[in-house]
């Protein structure tokens, strides 16, 4: 598979000079000794020239000749830093003793920074070396969105080094002027918005998520069916059980301790009426509601979407319709308290009627 047009080059070895060198539009740049800090440190220097389009002085090619030294009081390292970084994520982005999804996120982030520019003092870290990680986001085939989370996130590296005297608080502020990807002037993709699902489309995958060998439970159709009752967050339901359940009432109530804005002081609950409490009464008295993960229900879910020959959704979407259905038939005050949102404004955007009013005055015209 060739390589994408504006791939960033890689560190390689110059055999015969046994130096390193990195090739750009057909030229070889020499970098110093192979494996080298001072190698290093040049290849991060060049591909952040690379990445955002600035000239690289033809005489700067020093490679082995270079009498500049490699400073050793110029504090703590990108490598030392991440490595820091990484510790403190895994302890405050973490729920009931286990690390959350956003760990995995900053580890995505970190990763390009660490390849390009490890051996780089942190307090020198630029706006040329963050566009270059920027770069190398879009060339790993990430959608603009995520590209441009996984740079804050990178900003947010620096901002706690900061907060703990690491690096200078300029580095930060320098950092804050690279702006984000725009639509239409890069080529990361933009994924198409989450919507509702069609109810022709919802019947249609609900009889492939039934495994085909005899279970006393169909965990994954239970789970989707659930999901649309609700409007809770897969996460939500994956985490419950039956202990967290008030079921002495009309309609079930799960008031959540752990869930997505539980650090901002918010609440959450979850209603249950009839029909939830009919796949509610099989789930086991003990343990998860659901005992399976999150990307296993998303990966059977996708192939229950190929199998139908339908257009493929993800979990998220189950919420998303079951705001959009309330929305629509009871108002925008009923889908807020369901959704949970904090303010009407976001859940606005959660209606099919738009369309629909739309249509009709097209044809009135």
């Amino acid at each position: 598979m060739p390589r994408p047009r504006n791939a960033l080059p890689t560190y390689l070895l110059h055999k015969k000079s046994g130096q390193a060198r990195v090739r750009w539009e057909g030229r070889d740049y020499l970098l110093g000794p192979y494996g080298s800090d001072e190698s290093r440190i040049r290849y991060g220097e060049l591909i952040a020239k690379f990445a955002s389009g600035v000239p690289v002085d033809p005489a700067a090619n020093r490679g082995a000749n270079s009498t500049k030294p490699v400073a050793d009081d110029l504090g703590i390292s990108v490598a030392e830093l991440l490595l820091a970084f990484k510790r403190h994520a895994e302890s405050y982005y973490s729920k009931d003793g286990k690390p959350t999804a956003e760990v995995d996120c900053f580890n995505s982030a970190m990763r390009p920074v660490r390849e390009l520019f490890s051996m780089l003092p942190a307090k020198d870290f630029s706006p040329l070396h963050l566009k270059a990680v920027q770069q190398k986001f879009v060339d790993a085939g990430w959608s603009r969105k995520f590209c441009n989370a996984s740079a804050n996130r990178i900003r947010r590296v620096w901002k706690w080094a900061v907060g703990n005297g690491l690096v200078p608080v300029s580095t930060l502020h320098a950092l804050q002027v690279v702006p984000p990807l725009k639509a239409g002037h890069t080529t990361a993709p933009d994924y198409k918005p989450r919507e509702a699902v069609s109810d022709q489309h919802l019947e249609a995958v609900r009889p492939f998520l039934v495994l085909k060998r005899g279970h006393r439970r169909e965990l994954h159709r239970d789970l989707f069916d659930l999901l649309q009752l609700t409007g809770a967050r897969p996460s939500e339901l994956l985490n419950l059980t039956m202990a967290d359940i008030d079921t002495t009432g009309e309609i079930w109530l799960a008031d959540l301790i752990n869930h997505k804005n539980a650090h901002r002081g918010l609440k959450r609950k979850l209603y249950f009426g009839p029909q939830a409490q009919l796949i509610l009464r099989r789930c086991p008295e003990s343990g998860p509601l659901f005992p399976i993960k999150g990307v296993v229900f998303s990966r059977r879910l996708k192939r229950a979407c190929e199998s139908a020959k339908i257009p493929a959704f993800v979990p998220y979407c189950l919420r998303h319709t079951a705001i959009t259905r309330t929305r629509d038939d009871l108002g925008i005050e009923h889908a807020q308290a369901q959704s949970g949102h904090t303010h009407p404004d976001m859940t606005a955007k959660y209606t099919r009627k738009m369309d629909k009013l739309a249509i009709e005055a097209a044809k009135a015209g």
